[in-house]
């Protein structure tokens, strides 16, 4: 059995993801022979140098999921990309690039958060180019922290802002953008997160059938995706 879950947006200040989250890892995922992590796993990440006591406890519960057997793979999301080496020794997981192509259910799939395809949201694509260039990237580490913490702050807002005055097809994946990359990796299945629009899209993909699984977010319930000989399953899930 394999899971996957995205955009959990932990942080301090919501207790009852972070208790819902650990009773995941000691049940459900101690179960799995591995467990992706496709973005947004943090609300926010402002460099490793500045790991809290409390992402410190996350990194450590999944460090003793890792100990137990379960392989453990992390994605960047649109808030937590500066999720560096230092977090992934201490959580015992292996960061991967965004995209990925999978094995999973000894099928190619591909996965991504899901931000990259939203190429109709012009004014955040300009954005993201600028975040993750490699030099932009390395202006950003070598800022005070407390400048870092400011800014990360500032973009929350303003993404937040954003995104309620902005039409919901904006900020939704583009279809022809979807086509066109499972096209260039060969897949016909894709997996992915960011938009917080949990279902199982049929798609064509050059005359052959297709499919586009977006993972639910954690909120008011749990989502996640669990792949085994039954197929590809999701199911939302009590936080209590």
């Amino acid at each position: 059995m394999i899971l996957l879950i995205s955009d959990l947006h932990l942080e301090e200040q919501r207790p009852d993801l972070t208790r819902a989250f650990l009773h995941f890892l000691e049940t459900r995922a101690a179960q799995a022979e591995a467990l992706y992590i496709l973005g947004d796993f943090f609300e926010v990440w402002v460099g490793d140098d500045g790991m809290t006591a409390y992402q410190q406890q996350i990194a450590h519960a999944l460090n003793a999921l890792s100990q137990r057997g379960t392989r453990i793979y992390l994605m960047h999301g649109n808030r937590d990309f500066m999720i560096g080496k230092a977090f992934c020794r201490q959580a015992g997981c292996t960061l991967l690039p965004d995209p990925y192509v999978a094995e999973l259910g000894n099928e190619r799939v591909l996965l991504t958060h899901g931000d990259s395809l939203c190429t109709r949201d012009e004014g955040y694509m300009r954005l993201r180019r600028w975040l993750r260039n490699p030099v932009s990237l390395f202006i950003l580490h070598h800022l005070p922290l407390a400048k870092r913490q400011q800014l990360a702050q500032k973009l929350r807002s303003s993404s937040k802002l954003q995104t309620r005055m902005k039409a919901s097809d904006i900020v939704d994946v583009t279809p022809e953008e979807v086509v066109r990359i499972m096209r260039r990796h060969q897949v016909r299945t894709l997996i992915h997160g960011h938009t917080h629009r949990p279902f199982i899209h049929a798609l064509d993909v050059d005359g052959q059938p297709a499919r586009r699984i977006v993972l639910g977010d954690w909120d008011r319930q749990g989502w996640a995706l669990q792949v085994d000989e039954s197929g590809f399953n999701q199911a939302p899930f009590a936080l209590s």
